[in-house]
């Protein structure tokens, strides 16, 4: 069963709480929402997660929260990921349940998480699982205190789409301005100006966080070293990467892959 098969319905499950694990997760990549809020664990592996015309990467042992009736997709180019998805009713006038939060889960979280495996895809509603799972999102908050709001807004004005899939083609190139106002068909000062006002980026930032994104999914892999992944993400030298990393994160990669662990 395909994942949005499931959860097109899962809406019908009568049950305050429902746990989802998957090995190797099937992505069919199709917006949906529901009224329960959504949390996505990343064992492994990374994801991409697109909610309300943004895009969040998780990666490996991160988790985004989804608000209620938020339109989202997920999907990953990871051969394999191993996830857990909880879904939980909420008190919807609660502030912190109505924005998508994306956040590196401490160990204790973690090992709830994993313990929850137990009643995965269990539609019984039992009293032991009530009452651990209301335990672990009455805590949710105090885990999610530091977040990593990491995210590429993706603009609503059709004329940017064939700039910004240029940009996401050529990321790690040294992209001239005027060849992303070609592909627009735009001018230079009227595509800088459209990209600001739909995005709240200049088209040097979103480059930017689109290669510190790319790299952390290098990173999450372990299979490059972090020079390497400097250089393939278009950096002509390790402290050049390290800075951009840090100007973007508030921390180093060697910060982010003891996070991973």
């Amino acid at each position: 069963m395909h994942y949005s098969d499931e959860i097109l319905n899962i809406d019908n499950i009568i049950k305050p709480y429902f746990v989802w694990f998957e090995e190797n997760w099937v992505h069919d990549e199709q917006f949906h929402r529901h009224q329960k809020v959504q949390l996505v664990y990343v064992e492994s592996g990374f994801q991409y997660l697109t909610v309300e015309g943004k895009r969040y990467l998780l990666p490996q042992n991160h988790a985004a929260l989804i608000p209620s009736g938020a339109i989202h997709k997920t999907n990953s180019h990871s051969e394999k990921i191993r996830l857990m998805v909880l879904f939980f009713d909420v008190n919807k006038s609660d502030s912190f349940y109505q924005e998508v939060t994306v956040f590196n889960v401490p160990p204790v979280l973690k090992e709830m998480i994993k313990y929850a495996e137990k009643w995965s895809k269990s539609k019984e509603d039992t009293k032991d699982e009530a009452i651990f799972l209301r335990a672990l999102f009455n805590e949710l908050p105090h885990f999610v205190a530091v977040s990593l709001q990491l995210h590429i807004p993706f603009p609503k004005d059709k004329r940017l789409t064939k700039a910004i899939k240029y940009l996401h083609q050529h990321y790690a190139e040294e992209i001239k301005m005027e060849d992303l106002s070609t592909a627009a068909s735009l001018s230079l000062r009227t595509l800088e100006r459209v990209f600001k006002k739909e995005t709240g980026l200049t088209l040097a930032k979103h480059q930017q966080i689109l290669r510190i994104i790319k790299s952390l999914e290098y990173l999450s892999s372990n299979d490059c070293t972090i020079s390497e992944i400097a250089y393939k993400v278009g950096y002509k030298s390790l402290q050049a990467y390290t800075n951009s990393f840090q100007s973007v994160l508030q921390y180093r990669p060697t910060d982010f892959l003891r996070k991973i662990k």
